[in-house]
């Protein structure tokens, strides 16, 4: 059990019941420095079951739904426009910090961001929703404070933290507030004078670009950003070669989802799908194995996640299915959780677009089993669920699809 989403379902539960802290530790005869303690994610690494039924008990609500229930597991409409909010404050907006506050030290920042973006890849979203403000401030006034190197690292951190806001937003389904971390991570980028920085910022605006219903311009805008920065990334080694890869399979997702909206000429545009796969996987080669550097998980393995999920994007179920099982498990198990999960969620979806109903109920059981967010509480897996309960399936599967459907919080 996550400590982070059991305190936050343990807080859930009491504002439910309308106790306070104090009074909750009253109820558990414990103080209250262990209830903050439990609710902010800072005991309970692996509850013991007899303390967690006590908690059960005493906030008058099932097991089962203290440990389980979706509702919490997902991030509260508050925390999302918290970090909206954040994004709209002056002195984020303008990056002018007129205040008396010291810039926290950059290395500070690093750790911070290090934390955050690992719980990303780990695929625990919602708790981001409470991160994402403080780093937000924090790296704009670092920028705005430092001089000379502190600054330039300081943009950097800027836009590697607008980045994750982006594609948090993109987990939430909030694909407006993705394009606006986006484009404010590309202008950070800038400052930074890093091209690797400028690459990985244009990789991140492509995919909310995407999101958001122009995935044409998205093409676009990071086909000339790979060409105005490839010779500078090819010089900057293995980092460089990784967001420089990671441009190609982001046109090639553009790509895909641009000829699926266009009613006159889809396959020519699907026929450039291909060829940006191709590049991407020319610069996997080169770079010669799989890594996480920058967060970009970029690597043969991650190469072949993307073919999957252009297929999927093409509607191409049976080819999306065929690649994925081709994809060695030994060198998918080496790859962050979210990534994991993301190829079982786009497997899932091809496999309903093949007719294996079925078989995608278990898919999204497994994805679930690696990270429950990426299943329980992201709009397009939701609505994959509700296709699946709509569309039936086999009768062996039943009991388990309605689980799903009830941890989603869908109507049964």
């Amino acid at each position: 059990m996550d400590r982070i989403q059991f305190g936050r379902r343990v807080a859930y539960w009491r504002s439910r019941r309308r106790y306070s802290q104090q009074e909750l530790a009253s109820l558990m005869r414990r103080s209250l420095r262990w209830v903050e303690q439990l609710e902010g994610g800072l005991r309970q690494a692996d509850p013991n079951l007899s303390v967690a039924n006590e908690i059960a008990m005493c906030l008058d609500v099932t097991l089962d739904r203290l440990l389980h229930d979706p509702a919490v597991l997902c991030p509260a409409d508050s925390e999302i426009e918290a970090v909206r909010a954040a994004l709209a404050r002056h002195d984020v907006l303008t990056g002018r910090c007129d205040d008396d506050t010291a810039p926290v030290p950059v290395a500070v920042l690093q750790s911070a961001l290090w934390h955050a973006r690992t719980g990303f890849q780990a695929g625990r979203f919602a708790q981001l929703g409470a991160q994402l403000p403080k780093l937000l401030v924090d790296a704009t006034r670092a920028a705005a404070r430092y001089e000379g190197d502190d600054r330039l690292e300081a943009y950097r951190q800027l836009s590697l933290t607008l980045e994750l806001t982006e594609a948090a937003a993109i987990k939430w389904g909030s694909s407006d507030l993705a394009v606006t971390a986006g484009q404010r991570a590309v202008t950070a980028a800038e400052r930074s004078e890093d091209p690797v920085i400028q690459a990985s910022a244009a990789r991140h605006l492509a995919d909310a670009m995407t999101a958001h219903g122009q995935a044409a311009a998205a093409v676009t805008f990071v086909t000339a950003a790979a060409r105005r920065l490839q010779d500078d990334l090819l010089r900057s080694g293995p980092d460089g070669l990784s967001v420089l890869g990671m441009l190609f399979l982001k046109a090639a997702m553009a790509q895909a989802t641009a000829a699926e909206a266009d009613d006159d000429r889809p396959d020519v545009l699907a026929r450039a799908v291909p060829g940006f796969l191709d590049q991407a996987d020319e610069h996997a080669a080169r770079l010669g194995h799989d890594d996480n550097l920058l967060w970009t998980s970029f690597g043969p393995t991650n190469c072949g996640l993307y073919r999957v999920a252009a297929h999927v994007q093409l509607s191409e179920g049976a080819d999306a299915v065929a690649v994925a099982a081709g994809i060695p498990a030994l060198a998918l198990a080496g790859l962050p959780r979210e990534r994991r999960a993301h190829l079982l969620t786009d497997r899932a979806i091809a496999e309903k677009q093949a007719g294996l109903r079925s078989d995608a109920v278990d898919t999204l059981l497994e994805a679930e089993g690696l990270a429950p967010e990426e299943v329980v509480c992201r709009p397009r897996t939701k609505r994959l669920v509700e296709d699946l309960r709509l569309l039936g399936v086999e009768p062996t599967a039943e009991g388990r699809l309605r689980g799903l459907v009830d941890r989603c919080g869908l109507p049964g």
